[in-house]
């Protein structure tokens, strides 16, 4: 079997459900010191994350990913188990083949084969992994970028490996992503029985109004290389569940994903308008869980797109599509931010799983990108 294959295989038997990483890093870290990278761990709380780090000076090159993956769900619905890698047809089956052990695995694949080709290469080339993607996003990237930024360490290029592609390896680039404003709205009603509502008030029907032109609005038509802003709800909590009681109160949970042509401020304030011009009674609870970036024409666009083009024959689709990663820490660093990596149709899912033809052609992909920003 080929290295990445092995390692990928290696990880995907580690059930590193977020937040932990069940040795993850510890296994890399020790495949990156004897390569003859220096490796540190900043961990906060019961998050991990590795930088590792070859050569100094210069442009920074960093491969961003994470070893946390999201729990399996029901085992018995997976024709294997989750954590026991399989490959059958073609395909590795395990949970974080795809999302992303398998990026994490080519990354560190390349960085051994880059430094060894390149020893004198120019630059540094780094790795950042978390164990905190899947979860709270709190202890992983944004604390390590809140660190980099407090001690005035610089990253200059961002490959975060996520699963971009859609039809086949290298068909989509994402440069860069929609911001994420998430609120959680109690409105407060007046418990009573559903017989005697004049002695009640309701909280759902009161709310109704409010949630339904928020949820109708067209927030806007799309901005330069962005898609629409778009507000959803995904989940409503209320009553007591007997159904001759009206409730005391109803939790409502949204998110916002916006373009550059809003900022959470602006959409706090006008989800507030509109709640206090329905005249209800509530408490909002706001997390902003990163603002939108984008990466413009620069060196680290034109590399990709070189490298795929002469590797894999692939002009890609480039755009900002999709959901979160932990790119939107890294891009407010300064730093030029990609994501490169393997189809996404199964993560997630159960059966998650990645063609082992591609997973092999990763390392190559990530070492080129390496060669043309850092050459020797």
């Amino acid at each position: 079997m080929s290295q990445v294959l092995d390692l990928t295989r290696d990880l995907i038997a580690r059930a590193s459900v977020t937040p932990e990483d069940a040795g993850c890093q510890a296994l890399l870290a020790a495949r990156l010191a004897a390569a003859g990278f220096t490796c540190e761990s900043l961990d906060f709380g019961a998050v991990k994350n590795l930088w590792a780090t070859h050569g100094q000076g210069g442009d920074v090159l960093c491969f961003l990913g994470h070893t946390d993956v999201v729990p399996p769900g029901p085992r018995e619905a997976w024709a294997s188990d989750p954590f026991v890698p399989e490959i059958r047809d073609g395909y590795l089956y395990g949970r974080g083949a795809a999302d992303m052990k398998g990026s994490v695995a080519a990354f560190v694949v390349a960085l051994e084969q880059f430094v060894a080709a390149h020893p004198d290469h120019a630059g540094t080339v780094a790795l950042l992994l978390t164990s905190d993607e899947e979860g709270d996003a709190i202890d992983g990237v944004r604390r390590v970028a809140d660190h980099f930024r407090a001690i005035g360490r610089r990253i200059d290029f961002c490959v975060t490996g996520e699963p971009s592609s859609k039809a086949a390896l290298g068909d989509l680039l994402r440069v860069g992503r929609r911001g994420t404003l998430s609120g959680t709205l109690t409105v407060q009603g007046i418990q009573g029985h559903v017989a005697y509502p004049e002695k009640a008030r309701n909280p759902i029907h009161q709310a109704m109004p409010a949630l339904a032109e928020l949820s109708a609005r067209e927030w806007d038509s799309g901005y330069p290389e962005f898609p629409a802003s778009s507000f959803q709800i995904s989940n409503i909590h209320a009553g007591t569940g007997a159904n001759n009681v009206i409730p005391g109160h109803c939790e409502v949970v949204f998110n916002f994903r916006y373009n550059p042509g809003w900022s959470a401020e602006a959409l706090e304030r006008e989800t507030q308008a509109v709640l206090d011009r329905h005249g209800l009674q509530y408490t909002l609870a706001w997390h902003r869980g990163g603002e939108p970036f984008l990466t413009g024409e620069g060196r680290l666009r034109a590399a990709v797109r070189a490298v795929l083009q002469e590797t894999l024959g692939m002009r890609p689709e480039e755009n900002t599509g999709g959901g979160t990663s932990d790119a939107r820490f890294i891009a407010p660093l300064g730093a030029e931010v990609v994501e490169l990596g393997p189809v996404n149709a199964s993560i997630h899912k159960v059966d998650e799983r990645i063609a082992v033809d591609e997973l092999e052609r990763l390392p190559a992909l990530f070492r080129a990108i390496a060669e043309r920003l850092l050459p020797a």
